[in-house]
């Protein structure tokens, strides 16, 4: 156990330093790219393979529910109540477009899900998530992730400007990271551009919004649970129906609401809980297949870009019939 262990932390510490360097890619992106240049390396993986299982399996579940504390749910619910209609909008076209287009493309059923969540919900967090729900494996968690990098570099990049030629107001472009970019660490880079180009604070709504997203991991993984127990002709026990780490990411966020944890207690398990999901992307990297994950990679990218232009286009159409831009 210890051995596949500290091989992975070995490859998280960097890949964390790295991913402070370079916050549009973020650590977990560097630990699976790390994790599968090191994974070439190891000739022998019997003697790791113990540590590294756990890794991927069980510190992912942790790192979902220390996210929890992250999650004041009172602010989330004051500040961020007027984004749940772009939300609730554009989490379900994402997902009704994964679905379509994973059936028509034939992309395999979890790496669609996957996809689609990661592109709709919170990037890489929701992909922790709903990852041991549907029993996804290393290669399609992977892949995944893989895809959702790639489209939150670009919408960190060109999304300032678009706001700019789309005549957003601060509050609006606010609205617009905050759900149609996927990864935190991408929502922060794209409204930290805009407060630069127009002086404003813009990141604090669109941190909000991002927040009040990440609860959707909440009925999403419940819903997928049923399914995978219906599938699996599994008895509907609580803990076969909704996964415990899933009750312990809710019960995570109770306790910051109601108790009021302070700030720096906060931030320091919001960093443990960064830190696990690029510890558990490391072994996620040693067991993934580099060559089969760029020979499988096309369908997945095309399905990550049509989540994305769909999620864009929906945020922006509904902000427009409500009057939010």
């Amino acid at each position: 156990m210890l051995k596949g262990c500290l091989v992975c932390l070995g490859i998280a510490v960097p890949a964390y330093i790295l991913g402070n360097f370079f916050p549009v890619i973020g650590g977990p992106v560097f630990a699976i790219l790390l994790g599968m240049c090191i994974g070439r390396l190891i000739k022998d993986q019997s003697s790791y393979e113990k540590g590294i299982k756990f890794v991927s399996k069980k510190v992912l579940q942790l790192a979902v529910i220390l996210l929890g504390f992250g999650l004041n749910l009172r602010n989330i619910l004051e500040v961020g109540a007027q984004s749940m209609p772009v939300i609730i909008s554009t989490i379900s076209v994402s997902l009704i477009v994964s679905y379509i287009l994973s059936k028509a493309l034939k992309i395999p059923a979890k790496t669609g899900i996957l996809v689609g969540v990661g592109s709709s919900i919170c990037g890489g967090s929701a992909i922790a998530a709903t990852a041991p729900v549907i029993k996804a494996d290393e290669e399609e968690i992977a892949q995944a992730i893989s895809v959702i990098f790639l489209f939150n570099v670009i919408a960190a990049l060109i999304f300032p400007t678009l706001g700019d030629i789309m005549g957003l107001s601060n509050e609006g472009f606010g609205l617009f990271a905050g759900t149609a970019v996927n990864d935190t660490s991408s929502v922060t880079a794209a409204a930290s551009a805009w407060d630069g180009m127009h002086g404003s604070n813009t990141l604090a709504i669109a941190t909000v919004v991002k927040l009040t997203r990440t609860l959707a991991i909440i009925p999403i993984t419940f819903v997928l649970a049923i399914v995978e127990a219906k599938k699996s002709k599994e008895k509907k026990k609580m803990g076969n129906v909704f996964p415990m780490f899933i009750l312990f990411f809710l019960l995570a966020s109770v306790i910051t609401t109601v108790f009021h944890l302070d700030g720096t207690i906060v931030h320091v398990l919001k960093t443990m809980s960064k830190f696990c999901i690029i510890l558990a992307m490391a072994a996620i990297g040693i067991n993934t297949d580099v060559v089969k994950l760029l020979k499988t990679g096309k369908k997945p990218i095309l399905l990550g870009f049509v989540c994305w232009v769909a999620i864009a286009l929906v945020s922006i159409a509904i902000q427009m019939a409500l009057h939010l831009n």
